[in-house]
């Protein structure tokens, strides 16, 4: 038989029923998580144990241990985590909101749009010696700008007596190609030696990371997060049908355009940072449910955490397994999430 326990945060503000099971579930992938980082952070040219990269991070090596860790690799891993969190929480609100398993921001074309305004952002702000005119602090707002957008023209698009998913999903494919047409054609028009580092960007990759990008992303990936814990209640609710919300006495429309507006504004940050790795957004949110089922309280976290896992392995095996060669992250999460993508496909076919 299965526990749970409530929680209770404030007079009331907010309460959660939390299956133990799902509790237990969450800290073994953070566990997996820690070790994960523990073990990326050491691979590269110079192998570090793991032990000794806590010894590092705890303040204890050497100089240049210390320079390894601290300059060369931990922004990187600290991105890569950041970026998976991001991901895989916009696809799990995009699951709940439209109600519909084929949902994520890459596939229904949000990533798309944040991914043509950074394209636009970087061939507008960069001058002839590749420098930034601008302050990277306004990336994610351009990346978000464009998400948002995107967003906006699929709800307004798959609108219709109601927002129907499927109407949705096939909506935002168009979308996806139109903004992939547009990203080239930014690209084409920019400067000739950007058009390959852009390249590279939109298949998606953390090449280059800095502790300045870690500044910039950590605190709009974790305000973002937990405002959408704040919101897991009225999630909850929609995704038991609008029906249901409404009578429940849920403002429906309201929440829903929120709940999107904040998926657009982590994939937007996401893709500032990480480019266009595919797939994250699918995936977590789908191994996450059938661990701990659709409970948005106990779902939203471990998807986050599988995310951070799959981005941070897929940039690991990326940036050691091929030397001198990097292969970008987003390479290996498509190559395992088309596959998945197919096989949802099938089974929905019928649906």
């Amino acid at each position: 038989m299965k526990k749970s326990f409530p929680l209770r945060l404030g007079k009331g503000s907010m309460s959660l029923l939390l299956d133990q099971r799902a509790v237990w579930i969450n800290a073994i992938f953070v566990f997996l998580l820690l070790i994960t980082f523990l073990v990326s952070t050491g691979m590269g040219e110079q192998f570090l144990q793991p032990w000794r990269v806590l010894t590092v991070l705890l303040g204890q090596g050497d100089d240049f241990e210390q320079l390894i860790v601290h300059s060369f690799r931990l922004p990187r891993i600290l991105i890569s985590v950041l970026v998976g969190m991001s991901l895989a929480a916009a696809g799990a609100i995009l699951q709940a909101v439209v109600r519909n398993p084929l949902a994520s921001p890459d596939i229904i074309g949000i990533t798309g749009g944040a991914s043509v305004a950074v394209v636009l952002f970087l061939t507008l702000f960069t001058d002839r010696s590749n420098t930034l005119t601008v302050s990277i602090q306004w990336l994610p707002l351009s990346a978000f700008i464009g998400a948002a957008i995107v967003t906006f023209l699929l709800y307004l698009l798959a609108w219709k007596d109601g927002l129907s998913p499927t109407r949705l999903v096939l909506i935002g494919v168009g979308l996806w190609a139109l903004m992939k047409s547009l990203t080239t054609l930014f690209m084409i028009l920019g400067p000739i030696h950007q058009a390959s580092q852009a390249n590279v960007w939109i298949t998606g990759s953390v090449y280059g990371s800095s502790w300045q990008n870690v500044w910039v992303l950590a605190p709009i990936t974790l305000t973002l997060l937990l405002v959408v814990l704040i919101m897991i209640r009225h999630v909850n609710i929609q995704e038991l049908g609008e029906g249901i919300a409404v009578g429940a006495g849920a403002n429906v429309q309201k929440q829903r355009f929120l709940l999107l507006l904040i998926s657009a504004a982590l994939t937007g940050s996401a893709v500032a940072f990480g480019g266009g790795i595919g797939f994250v957004g699918l995936m977590a949110p789908h191994i996450a449910r059938r661990l701990v089922g659709s409970s948005f309280g106990a779902l939203l976290p471990l998807s986050a955490v599988i995310g951070a896992i799959l981005v941070l392995l897929a940039d690991s095996i990326g940036r050691t397994f091929f030397l001198p060669v990097e292969v970008p992250a987003g390479v290996f999460t498509a190559a395992l999430g088309a596959p998945y993508f197919i096989y949802l496909l099938y089974r929905q076919r019928n649906a």
